[in-house]
């Protein structure tokens, strides 16, 4: 990727400040949070476990609304089965709870300061120890060693805990999704004005990026802007290569919208009229998506959703173009569980939400990707992106 492309598009809100906009608190009702609380601490106990302890990430934003962040100094919210849950925080970083539900859920608050031990404080609030406790799989191992020698024991991961709370999505979450997916689909409808010939791929993303700020995102995720034999690999991001005249283009793009849910779309663009072959080609991948979103309901499972994009791309002979998992989930996080992809025999229920994305890959030559974000319903899947499919043509400037 070239340096240029290393823009202050991060993966979090604070990491893109100048682009985007001011917390706005927990983002749901302390009510949505109370009932989280309350399902994780079952699942815990159902788990046979004691005690459930999150630090930042992804896990505490979804449990309590929390923004907070890793650093050398330790923030945990402690769930202990059969006793009020507490959350052990620095003094200094005491702030960082007031965007969050903490003080609606009126939870019990541990500060600290440096000097003391907050692993101590940790197993104070557990009542017990050594017990068996699950954490978060993002604590890193800076508190998770020490944890461990307080505790007496070594903890177990969380992921089994939270992933059936994570992956089905509450009527709030579902709604952030398609807002989330409509702003994208704002992005994509403007992108066509950006692929002019003469341009870098480091050109368009730079205003794909304002973008996606503009239609209402708080910050930028992601961006690939693959034209030519860059379409053919399904993670480039962008470089100074020049779009020219006949070019296939990849735009997979997305961004964080508040409450912190994620959109993810992509869609394949073509600088004037194709080559027919390609045409052909890009044709079967549409039928492969179309085909995937279709299969999807409650009840089928992840893995035959994968099988149905790569079956129609193998009848026409692209089976060995299709390098990559068909789906992944979304929600807080850009990739989350369920995975679309073979060997998931999870089956798919009300709630889940994921990326629906085949595509074809030529190496040295080009490259094509359809994404739109689905949400399962009781009777299909509802899609949260309406962009259309086909390949889109960009008309070349007059001389060009």
């Amino acid at each position: 990727m070239s340096s240029s492309c290393q823009q202050p598009w991060g993966v979090s809100v604070d990491a893109v400040a100048p682009y985007g906009a001011p917390h706005v608190g927990a983002g749901f009702s302390s009510d949505v949070y109370a009932r989280r609380l309350h399902e994780a601490t079952t699942a815990t106990a159902a788990a046979g476990l004691a005690a459930l302890i999150v630090t930042p990430g992804y896990d505490l934003r979804y449990l309590v609304g929390s923004r907070a962040q890793t650093f050398e100094r330790l923030t945990a919210l402690v769930l202990p089965i059969g006793r009020a849950p507490t959350v052990v925080v620095p003094r200094l970083e005491l702030a960082s709870l007031k965007e969050s539900a903490v003080a609606e859920l009126k939870l019990a608050v541990r500060d600290w300061t440096d000097g003391e031990d907050p692993y101590k404080l940790v197993v104070d609030a557990l009542g017990r120890a050594p017990v068996a406790t699950a954490v978060t799989d993002s604590m890193p191992a800076l508190h998770l060693l020490p944890l461990a020698e307080r505790l007496g024991v070594t903890p177990v991961l969380a992921t089994h805990v939270l992933r059936q709370l994570r992956m089905i999505k509450d009527h709030s979450e579902i709604d952030a999704l398609r807002k989330a997916g409509a702003a994208i689909d704002r992005v994509h409808a403007r992108v066509p004005d950006f692929l002019v010939p003469g341009r870098t791929e480091a050109d368009v993303a730079a205003d794909i990026a304002d973008a996606i700020v503009a239609e209402g995102h708080s910050s930028v995720a992601f961006i690939i802007v693959g034209s030519g034999p860059h379409g053919a690999d399904p993670h480039h991001e962008c470089s100074e290569r020049v779009l020219e005249a006949g070019d296939i283009v990849v735009v997979d793009i997305g961004g964080t919208h508040e409450p912190g849910y994620h959109s993810d779309s992509t869609r394949t663009y073509s600088l004037g009229d194709p080559d027919p072959k390609v045409a052909q080609q890009y044709s079967v991948l549409q039928r492969a998506q179309q085909a995937a979103v279709a299969a999807v309901r409650p009840g089928v499972t992840a893995e035959q959703v994968d099988a149905v994009a790569r079956g129609v791309l193998a009848q026409a002979g692209l089976a060995d173009a299709f390098v990559h998992r068909t789906g992944h989930g979304i929600g807080l996080s850009v990739h989350e569980e369920p995975y679309i992809v073979a060997g998931n025999r999870l089956p798919l229920r009300q709630g889940m939400a994921f990326s629906v994305e085949p595509g074809i890959y030529f190496p040295g030559r080009w490259g094509a990707r359809i994404e739109d974000i689905v949400v399962v319903n009781p009777y299909g899947a509802e899609p949260v992106n309406h962009r259309p499919h086909e390949l889109t043509v960009v008309p070349l400037p007059v001389g060009g």
